[in-house]
């Protein structure tokens, strides 16, 4: 059975939703990833700008509107209620995961 669209994020999805917990620009999502992910994940302008706008589609995102006299080569983003609840429901289903393993993993060490 095919699973929803974005009914659960992969690791570099979750981490952009979570990057955009402010408003940021293209290159600021791609430093608050690698550093919210510890040096962990890479995510690199080909990869991030099909996601924002597969996120922007979904209305998980939205693009800020630049103010009169701005330079149009900076786009910046914000998180939607939308995404905000999708964040908080893919933080609840990953903990969940953790929990469920804890006790296995602790009979293993």
């Amino acid at each position: 059975m095919p699973r929803e669209a974005l009914s659960t994020l992969t690791e570099p999805m979750y981490y952009v939703l979570l990057a955009l917990t402010r408003p940021l620009c293209g290159i600021e999502i791609m430093e608050a990833v690698q550093e919210l992910s510890h040096g962990r994940l890479s995510i690199g302008p080909g990869t991030l700008y099909t996601m924002l706008a597969k996120f922007e589609d979904n209305g998980l995102i939205a693009l800020i509107p630049t103010s009169p006299g701005e330079s149009g080569k900076r786009k910046s983003y914000e998180m939607t209620e939308k995404g905000a609840a999708l964040l908080r429901q893919e933080y609840s289903r990953l903990k969940r995961q953790a929990e469920d393993g804890k006790a296995i993993m602790e009979e293993m060490t």
